[in-house]
């Protein structure tokens, strides 16, 4: 059959907006090829792109409301009887229509048959790096989940009337093409895939890749619709719950000259058709689903990715009252692919390295934590000679200082309270620009120097439970937190002062070396001057050293331990004076927030509630019984980290991932469920974000937040101890 025969049963569908200097052009080469049904939905322009289709023959409707699958949408309404199939392409002149004889070509054989171009060297030339990252990601989410192989999202198709109607779109925005295509695989439509050409725009600006806010908006718009689709696909116990109308399909066309580009349901994307064969596809059926383990995986990764591009446009908790909302949905799937990943028993390095960076890049644009903003301005009035532990935010003399973001800094009464090495950092990353994004680079560089330590000990399986964490993802690469600034040093410490063949020279009687050792304790020095709370796992190592009678190496330890803080303390120090802590802040002294013990303790005794120093003596105690009871680093340095958000009087979820890197060598269920019920923790936003300033969680919050991570501390400690017995009983 001719291209050009029966025509008029082909409807031309083109979107536009403000697209005057194309869309003539556009509707004059359609009309070269004898199409001459073409109905341009004008979706909101404000330029003359509906004259100039009307006067180049076109039909022109009106769809007011901004979207691209609701003017697509709007377009495919009041068909007339003899339109068979729909052509949809873009208004801006950048689809190379040349190939649309072999498209057309292709309407006997398949339902859906699409422009790829991907497959040739002008399109991907002309195609942004926007374009080509989503289409990369979209297509390989569907390839995962659906087992099909797209290579291209490209607006130029062709579908059959009659499969749109089995399909049922129900997206009405960006997400319109993905929805499209996967939805198609699972009515088990015939699908082909063509090399066309693609042009630079002839006009106007992109709606999508013209700038990073619609990027981002879109790509999250068609993560979160494959995800919602992935759902209902997962649930739906066969293809005939999902498309209940059956269509019998002609045999297979010979293959076109450049059926190397092309794809159809049934062909393999590692072996595409020879140009001299003949396809001959069998009748569509359903994918294999994948086995159990591939599942967890595929699913798990989806979820995590969906999950991250869902909370993205929802950081700013205190400022958006429906941010937290969409923030516990968004997180809500990020928990739900991190419970299946407990089910991955392996993965590939590609596989794992590859979810890290895109959840860590999907959140990279997220409003982040108010934290941060002191990050930045105390490193930025250092630049000007002012020292932040002299002077707070709010000090007159800084008032000049002061940038567009000033007002969202916190606590602007306060001193700075961050050590020293942390201060010269936010100083050094000020130097370059003042700007968001750096700090945030630097924090999540950080964090990614984590997953690798840990894998490169641990394996990719057992880091997951750190690196796919939802809490660890938002709290550094949403939140821009910097504890993964002290984590870092505190994880070196641990490799280097428990190395790998360390408990094979302990059986044959032989100890760490004294550069070990030392090594450990210029690590975790420079942790504690990073962060306070590192302080405690110092003693640890000097204990270990007094225990073996070396109080030589025990003294070393204690001046290598110190030299950090003390080094870089010196620039803030001056008359005798290191105000580094600000002690008369309601901050430090009475502060509180999501607590666990002194929330109890204030239940028994109200007084306790206004004097934050009485916590100390209970976290002395757990340090001394620490010491004399664990002889590992990671495991003192697990145990105090619990003990501390236990007993903590001020706790906020990013607290919690001080607990992640030391919980995959033990895989403590406590850590694991905490990543989840931290969440209850952001009802303390939501609140200030509707008026309520008290922040502080109710009776059954706190038991929300905290119930999991009790009662899996104290699973795996049973669990730890019917081990110890066992190897116990089996030794005698």
């Amino acid at each position: 059959m001719s291209s050009y025969e029966n025509l008029n049963q082909v409807l031309v569908i083109i979107p536009v907006l403000n697209e005057e200097a194309a869309i003539a052009g556009v509707i004059r080469t359609l009309q070269s090829f004898n199409l001459k049904q073409i109905r341009v939905v004008d979706n909101g322009s404000c330029d003359r792109s509906a004259e100039r289709a009307i006067a180049a023959g076109a039909e022109v409707v009106d769809e007011p409301i901004a979207g691209y699958g609701r003017a697509c949408w709007h377009g495919l309404q009041e068909l007339s009887p003899e339109i068979e199939w729909i052509l949809f392409c873009d208004g801006d002149g950048s689809d190379d229509l040349n190939q649309l004889p072999e498209l057309l070509a292709q309407r006997q054989y398949y339902d859906l048959i699409l422009g790829n171009r991907r497959a040739t060297v002008s399109g991907r030339r002309a195609m942004t790096t926007v374009q080509n990252f989503g289409n990369i990601l979209a297509t390989t989410l569907i390839h995962w989940g659906w087992g099909h192989r797209y290579y291209d999202l490209g607006p130029l198709r062709l579908i059959r009337r009659s499969a749109l109607d089995r399909i049922q779109m129900q997206d009405r925005g960006f997400g319109w093409t993905v929805e499209m295509q996967a939805r198609a695989i699972d009515c088990g439509l015939r699908i082909r895939e063509l090399p066309v050409g693609y042009l630079p725009r002839q006009g106007g600006q992109s709606k999508i890749s013209g700038s990073l806010a619609n990027a981002i908006r879109a790509g999250t718009v068609i993560l979160s619709t494959l995800g919602q689709l992935y759902m209902r696909r997962l649930f739906s116990p066969t293809r005939d719950a999902i498309c209940d109308v059956s269509t019998s399909f002609p045999s297979a066309p010979p293959s076109l000259p450049d059926a190397k580009f092309c794809v159809s349901t049934h062909s393999s994307p590692s072996s595409p058709a020879s140009p001299s064969s003949p396809a001959s596809p069998s009748p569509p059926s359903s994918p294999s689903p994948p086995s159990p383990p591939a599942l967890y995986l595929y699913l798990s990764t989806l979820l995590l990715l969906v999950g991250c591009a869902w909370i993205m446009p929802h950081g700013d908790f205190l400022r958006q009252v429906n941010a937290v909302p969409n923030f516990w949905i968004g997180s809500g799937l990020m928990g739900a692919g991190f419970l299946l990943s407990w089910r991955i028993r392996s993965i590939s390095g590609l596989w794992f390295w590859g979810v890290v960076i895109l959840t860590r890049l999907l959140l990279l644009p997220m409003h982040p934590g108010d934290d941060v903003w002191r990050y930045i301005w105390e490193g930025h009035i250092q630049i000007w000679g002012f020292s932040p532990y002299d002077l707070p935010p709010d000090a007159p003399e800084l008032e000049p200082y002061r940038l567009e973001w000033w007002s969202q800094i916190n606590f602007p009464n306060v001193t700075a309270i961050y050590p020293p090495i942390a201060q010269l950092g936010f100083r050094a990353l000020a130097a370059i620009s003042p700007a968001l994004w750096i700090f945030k680079v630097a924090i999540v560089g950080a964090d990614l120097m984590i997953c690798g330590l840990l894998s490169q000990r641990f394996g990719y399986q057992a880091t997951l439970l750190y690196a796919w964490n939802p809490i660890v993802l938002y709290s550094f690469a949403g939140g821009a937190h910097y504890d993964s600034w002290f984590l870092l040093p505190l994880v070196a410490a641990w490799m280097v002062f428990d190395p790998i063949n360390w408990g094979k020279a302990e059986r044959q009687g032989r100890d760490r070396s004294a550069l070990h050792w030392l090594g450990g304790a210029i690590l975790v020095g420079v942790s504690i001057a990073v962060k306070w709370m590192s302080l405690p796992v110092l003693s640890f190592l000097v204990w270990r050293a007094l225990r073996r009678m070396q109080f030589k190496l025990a003294g070393l330890t204690v001046v290598v331990g110190l030299l950090p803080l003390a080094l870089s303390a010196i620039p803030f120090c001056y008359t005798g004076e290191c105000p580094l802590i600000p002690t008369h802040s309601s901050f430090v002294t009475h502060g509180r927030s999501a607590e666990l013990i002194p929330h109890i303790a204030a239940q028994i005794w109200e007084p306790s509630r206004w004097e934050n120093w009485l916590y100390a003596f209970p976290l002395s105690l757990a340090i001394i019984w620490l010491l004399l009871r664990t002889r590992k680093f990671h495991e003192f340095t697990e145990w105090y980290l619990l003990s501390l958000v236990a007993i903590s009087p001020i706790i906020h979820a990013w607290y919690f991932t001080w607990l992640m890197p030391f919980s995959v060598a033990s895989r403590n269920l406590g850590a694991k469920l905490i990543s989840l019920s931290a969440l209850v923790y952001f009802v303390l936003p939501y609140r200030k974000a509707l008026g309520d300033s008290s922040w502080e969680l109710s009776h059954s919050e706190h038991a929300w937040l905290w119930t999991p991570f009790i009662v899996g501390v104290i699973w795996t400690v049973w669990r730890q101890q019917k081990k110890i017995t066992r190897r116990s009983v089996s030794s005698q």
